[in-house]
Order: C-alpha cells, then structure tokens, then sequence
C-alpha cells in the first residue's frame, strides 16, 4: 500500500511538471519536440523505478548504503519538482482568478466577445521554473558522483591566555562522521586519510559516529584508518550513530554484542576512546585534560554522556578541551559549566551536506535553523566550540556546498 501510495504521487508530480515541459516545446519543430518528451519521461521513470525497486526488493534494515541511495535518487527526482511545482502552482493560481474574472464580466456584462474563461499558460514562467529547477537536480547528481568525496582543510587558530606554554603552537587535526557504511570507493577514502596525514598535526581527534549502524561496516576500512597518525596520539569518542540505536536488531544481545566490537575497532585503528572520562596529555612537564563524553544530544537523541562523570578529577584551572560528539551539549551544560572548559570539539550535524559557503562572505545550510553552531568556530565568554562538516555522508549519499572536512586547530597563547 504504502509503495502504492509512493507511486502514485510520484507520478501525478510528474504529469504537473510535464506541463511546464509542453508549454515550453510548444513551438518547437515537431522532431525536436518528441526527442525531449521522450527524454523526460525517460530519466522519470528510470529515476522512479531505480527508488521503487530497491523499497520493493531489499528491506530498509538490510543495508544503510541502499538507505542512502534511494534517499539520493529521490532527491535527485523531487527536488527539481518541487521549485516546478511552487511555480506552476503561483501561475495557476493566478489563471483562476482571471478565468472566474472573464467568467463574472461574461456573465454580468453580456459581452459576446470575451478572453478565454482560463487563460493559458506562459512560457517564461515555465521557462524559468525549469531553468531554476536545474540547478538542484545538476547540483544534486554532482554531490553524488564527486562532491561527497571532495575533501577540504579548513584551519583555524585559536587564542588562549591560560594556555600551558608548552602547548603554545600545538596543532590539532579533528576529523568527525566517518560514516564508513556510506563508503564505495576506497581509493577516495585513501585521499582524504592521506590529506588528513599530511597536515602532520600534532595530535587527532576524531569526535563521533564511525559507522551509520553496524560495526561490521568498518570492515574493509579499518586497514586505511588505521593509517591515520599523530605523533602525540590518536583520541575518539562515540557518536549517536555508534550505539545501534537506528537498527532493528533481532535481541538486545546483539546490539550490546555491536557496541562492543566497535569499541574494539577503534583501539583497532590506533584511537584510545574517551567513554565520559579524561586523561592528561603531557608535554616537556606541563599537561593539558582531555576530556572525552558518550553521546549527549538535544531534540530526541540519546543522552549517554555524563559530563560530570567526565570530569571527575580534574581541576578547575586546567586547560581543558572537551570531545563531545553533538554541539547542543555546549549550550546545554558545557558553556556555563564551573569548570571552564576552554574548547569543545563536535561533529554530527554534517553541515545537513547541504548549503552554501563562500569564505569571507557567506555561511549557509538550513541546519543552521536547528543548530546554532553548526560549522565551523563559535566563540563565547572566552570558550570555544568547533563544529566539523564531517569526514563521510549519510541519508543523501553525496555532498553539495558543504565539502567533506580535515579540521587543523593552532593552539597559541594569547
């Protein structure tokens, strides 16, 4: 029924747009005009039925990577439809009220001679739905076949006065979302792992969410993460996505069986996962907390972290930097915690792997309406939090405006 349901408005949005397509070709040669219905139709039911065929054949716990495709194709599809849609709708809107117009002045006016009850429709209206439309759908295949795996380092450098001297130029590489059941293309994943090496950062954080369900996933990537290196060590937390919380398992047994090899994976890849604990990192006699919480997350995710857990013993005056995998914890408990905690290293929002970013001018996504600190440095009452774009992808299997991200931070005192 449901699949039925799926269909059926799928394919009454398409017959809508298809108008738009037919006011436009009107005045097209005959041949030229049959060429482009056709190809229309084509790419619609191709896109339909690719999405429809994986919903009918394969059960939506069978596999996270099949999840995100049909995700994908339906954007792909529906999104160009829906800027079609808000067009053609405005217009025939507007041809009603002049048809029920021309129909009261026919009758009240007795004029033989009288426009059309509905006037039709205009071919620039159409005309410029489709060309607006085609930017999401060229933009959307782009993120798909290249933009996911377009990797880029934003730096940033952060002053503190209380910094311990002997961190002064310490330099962070943070890496968040991995995801790795999104992953297809292992030479692509190797880019961004060496990219990440390259920086040769002091020291790496990874904050949350190595898989989108099952540990399993990170089968044939535990080799190339493994890879990762920092010559002062490699740190992790867990993300929302960590837990198998997403998952239909067939006992608890199993799920609590998941966690546990997870946890095994990342002393696996070389991580020493913070699980609502610290640790001292220590360098040339001064030392630094590190302190690491299990998944603490506004708006209906799962609060594992206990951040005073996390912190339990370490000083006030310590300078202290906190993994936390979703950024509603600083406002929520860390920004105002007695115990200044200078800087918060977050991940999880993906930067919705959708949006717009000019350096020096603009910063947008629409998680921004969800999220206050979404991506990138937010500074407040002398503390910081920075928010990772994210390593991998999820839900829409690509990216677009929001590259995937390699974080390098610079310490300094100041």
């Amino acid at each position: 029924m449901r699949n039925l349901i799926i269909t059926i408005i799928w394919i009454s949005l398409d017959i809508y747009c298809y108008q738009a397509l037919k006011t436009i070709v009107k005045d097209f040669k005959p041949k030229i005009k049959s060429i482009i219905k056709k190809t229309y139709w084509i790419v619609e039911i191709t896109l339909m039925s690719i999405v429809l065929s994986i919903i009918l054949y394969f059960s939506k716990f069978t596999s996270s990577y099949l999840s995100n495709w049909i995700i994908g194709f339906s954007f792909i599809s529906l999104a160009p439809k829906i800027i079609i849609l808000l067009f053609l709708l405005s217009e025939d809107i507007i041809r009603l009220l002049r048809g029920s117009f021309n129909f009261l002045s026919l009758k009240f006016t007795k004029k033989e001679k009288i426009k059309p009850f509905i006037p039709g429709r205009r071919k620039f209206v159409s005309q410029i739905s489709f060309g607006l439309a085609s930017i999401p759908f060229f933009g959307l295949v782009y993120g798909v076949f290249k933009g996911k795996y377009e990797y880029r380092v934003h730096r940033v450098k952060l002053a503190f006065k209380d910094l311990p001297e002997a961190f002064d130029g310490l330099t962070i590489t943070q890496l968040s979302d991995i995801h790795s059941g999104s992953f297809h293309d292992q030479e692509a994943v190797l880019k961004g792992i060496k990219l990440a090496n390259s920086q040769k950062s002091d020291i790496l954080f990874f904050t949350g969410d190595l898989v989108n369900n099952k540990a399993e996933e990170m089968n044939d990537w535990i080799d190339s993460f493994s890879l990762l290196a920092a010559k002062m060590g490699k740190y992790s937390i867990l993300g929302n996505h960590d837990y198998g919380d997403y998952w239909k398992w067939n006992n608890e047994e199993e799920k609590v069986n998941n966690l546990i090899r997870l946890k095994e994976i990342h002393a696996e890849i070389g991580f020493k996962l913070l699980l609502n604990e610290n640790l001292k990192i220590e360098k040339d006699g001064q030392s630094i907390s590190l302190v690491g919480v299990e998944n603490w997350g506004m708006r209906g995710f799962h609060k594992h972290g206990d951040l005073e857990k996390a912190l339990k013993g370490v000083e006030k005056d310590d300078f202290k930097i906190l993994l936390s995998h979703d950024p509603s914890h600083w406002e929520a408990q860390t920004l105002d915690h007695e115990k200044h905690i200078h800087l918060t290293l977050s991940g999880h929002t993906h930067g919705m792997q959708f949006g717009i970013e000019i350096p020096g001018f603009i910063k947008w996504s629409p998680i921004k309406y969800l999220y206050p600190q979404w991506a990138g440095a937010y500074e407040r009452k002398g503390k910081y939090i920075y928010v990772n774009r994210g390593f991998g992808f999820l839900g829409y299997p690509g990216r677009v405006g929001i590259l995937p991200e390699i974080t390098v931070i610079q310490l300094s005192r100041g």
